[in-house]
């Protein structure tokens, strides 16, 4: 079962994946980062997606609690790469996503978000 570190490393090796991050919705702490960030910073990045997460999980359009699964993940795209965010469920309350920064010209959106699932599943199974 891979800690943090493994399952960031493993992200790493996602066909186009410049950066990853394991970040913490409430406060937009980064617990683990690999690789680039936007803008060369691993903390910024973490606080503004954090906000992004934020604001989907406050809103009522998306507020599944009780009604059906519940969020899975957000996917940004922008002018040459994409940003995809995968909440992390637990048993517990979790508030955690694990997020990937990917070159739009070398990665494939559908491939990096099925094994970003499949490393969330991961997480939380060790």
């Amino acid at each position: 079962m891979p800690g943090i570190d493994q399952v960031l490393s493993q992200a790493m090796g996602i066909p186009g994946v410049l950066g990853a991050g394991l970040i913490d919705w409430t406060s937009g702490l980064t617990l683990g980062t690999a690789g680039r960030a936007p803008h060369g910073d691993h903390d910024a990045a973490a606080a503004d997606t954090a906000d992004v997460v934020q604001a989907v999980a406050r809103n009522a359009t998306f507020d599944t609690s009780g009604a059906g699964p519940a969020l899975e993940d957000l996917i940004i795209t922008a002018e040459g790469s994409y940003h995809l965010i995968r909440f992390v469920h637990t048993a517990f309350d979790s508030q955690t996503y694990l997020y990937l920064w990917l070159d739009r010209a070398q990665a494939n959106l559908a491939v990096a978000r099925l094994r970003l699932r499949d490393l969330a599943a991961e997480l939380v199974a060790s």
